[in-house]
């Protein structure tokens, strides 16, 4: 429109409105539905928020009052706040909008920065920067969309998976995502024991193994809870060999759980004089944990052969 100014707010017919940004938003049918009582009762109560894209406004911010206006009769027009925004700058704010309101669902968070680095160009760090958020934020939201195998995605899309049972499929292979994902079906695994499964999984020795747990996930997640309480747990083992697994179960246990701070948070949180303290420990972790990976691979080779 001629001579709209940014910050300026427009009454707009409905019909030039474009949606090309909203395939970064999931459907909400409740809430949508909500929102055209609210429209037919009340009218507009606060201004979309668009920008100009070839010679048309584009919705950046309430897809909800546009979907609701075209059901209303009586609302031929929205009213419209122009913001000048590049394509960077629309999805930043489309992230940033609704970060300020009802917080965006993680899936619609990894499209909007999914779009910033594959379409825009954009690296991990300034993709960070431009959101406000932490490097490791960016690389989970990333995850979602370039590891999460297809099944999950649409699961995750329509509430069926949560973010938490997603993050932790992400960890492995995608045949491997598929085979979770089948046996939390068949066994109605709720979030808790589908990461824990999970866990099994990326710790299993070999197929064998990974079979049995997928075959029978509570029955292995059991015995994994008891041995961490230090008891036997495999009638299959020597004496020595359940005195191993215990071992291993505690120390991938641990080696797990500091991957997850570490991909998730590290750094961040610490202090300068946490740094300083704790500094030397992380160098012998990288030091120990890289002989104990050798001598590990050697004794794979070994028994893998025998």
């Amino acid at each position: 429109m001629l001579g709209w100014q940014p910050g300026e707010v427009r009454a707009v017919p409905i019909a030039t409105l474009g949606e090309r940004y909203r395939r970064y938003r999931l459907p909400d049918a409740e809430a949508e539905a909500a929102m055209t009582q609210s429209l037919a009762r009340y009218g507009q109560m606060a201004p979309i928020v668009v920008c100009w894209r070839a010679d048309r406004p584009e919705v950046i911010d309430g897809f909800k009052r546009l979907l609701a206006a075209r059901v209303v009769p009586a609302l031929p027009v929205l009213h419209a706040r122009l913001l000048a925004a590049d394509e960077r700058a629309a999805k930043a704010a489309i992230y940033g909008l609704n970060a300020a309101g009802r917080q965006t669902r993680e899936l619609e968070e990894a499209w909007i920065v999914s779009a910033l680095v594959r379409e825009d160009g954009l690296s991990g760090p300034e993709v960070a920067e431009l959101l406000g958020r932490h490097k490791s934020w960016v690389c989970r939201r990333l995850a979602l969309v370039e590891r999460l195998v297809d099944e999950a995605r649409a699961l995750l899309s329509v509430g069926l998976l949560t973010p938490t049972a997603a993050r932790a499929l992400v960890q492995l292979p995608a045949g491997n995502q598929q085979e979770v994902l089948a046996c939390a079906r068949r066994e109605g695994l709720n979030t808790t024991e589908l990461r824990g499964v999970v866990e099994l999984l990326r710790a299993a020795s070999g197929r064998p193994q990974m079979e049995y747990v997928l075959s029978r996930p509570r029955e292995a997640l059991t015995q994994q809870a008891h041995a961490s309480g230090g008891r036997s747990h495999d009638p299959r083992l020597s004496v020595a060999g359940n005195r191993v697994a215990r071992q291993l179960s505690g120390l991938l246990e641990g080696l797990t759980r500091m991957e997850s701070w570490l991909r998730q948070r590290g750094r961040v949180e610490l202090t300068a004089s946490d740094g300083c303290l704790l500094a030397e420990r992380f160098a012998r972790l990288g030091g120990d944990a890289g002989t104990v990976a050798a001598l590990a691979s050697e004794l794979y080779e070994e028994l893998r052969l025998r």
